[in-house]
């Protein structure tokens, strides 16, 4: 195993098995899904919130797009699991057109800076966790440092099933797409869309410090 390799692992691992911060965060923010995957937030979001470890559960507030049935679908979706309208926050500052996981981060971190939000969850499908959390961290470092981000995937679901997702133009099993997301994670990171997995480390050991 190359140092490289060795590096993502022992992130892999942190990002997976997340602690948690004393007290309760500002927030959940779940990362857009398309309906194959949709659930595995929302059961996550019902947790987080049961526990009274988040104040609000967010999302982005956009009409469908990008295989994202769209904050009133989502919305709607959660009042059905008992979650009210004060529990949910729509995340505005997107723009029209094209939606994935840079622009919904990047989204997600200003407007906790706006609101002056000190720590949320990060929520997204266990194999796009990893991705998700490294964005939202790359997003923080660029516009606001200062923000807590905490990781906690999404609920477990059928590996072996056959989704669409990414847009809603990947097709393939839950287990499958883990690839395409490791090589996305090289492939962003080399191009520096996507902070180095050594800036995130340092990021969570900086966190940590800082709460310790």
């Amino acid at each position: 195993m190359t140092n490289a390799d060795s590096a993502l692992a022992r992130l892999l691992i942190r990002v997976l098995c997340d602690t948690r911060p004393a007290g309760v965060a500002d927030g959940a923010f779940l990362f857009a899904q398309t309906p194959d995957n949709q659930e595995s937030v929302f059961v996550a979001a019902g947790q987080l919130l049961d526990a009274n470890l988040v104040r609000r559960v967010m999302f982005v507030e956009t009409p469908p797009m990008s295989g994202y049935p769209g904050f009133r679908a989502w919305q709607t979706a959660l009042h059905g699991q008992g979650i009210g309208n004060l529990q949910i926050e729509g995340v505005t500052g997107v723009d029209p057109g094209i939606l994935h996981t840079l622009i919904e981060a990047e989204a997600m971190v200003k407007f906790a800076r706006d609101r002056n939000y000190r720590g949320l969850y990060v929520v997204s499908p266990p194999f796009h966790q990893p991705r998700a959390f490294m964005t939202a961290v790359t997003a923080a470092l660029r516009h606001y440092p200062a923000l807590k981000l905490y990781s906690q995937p999404g609920a477990p679901q059928p590996w072996e099933e056959s989704v669409v997702h990414s847009q809603g133009r990947t097709r393939g099993s839950r287990f499958a797409l883990i690839g395409g997301e490791l090589d996305r994670i090289r492939k962003y990171s080399e191009k520096g869309d996507l902070a180095s997995v050594g800036e995130v480390l340092a990021y969570l050991e900086r966190r940590e410090s800082q709460t310790a």
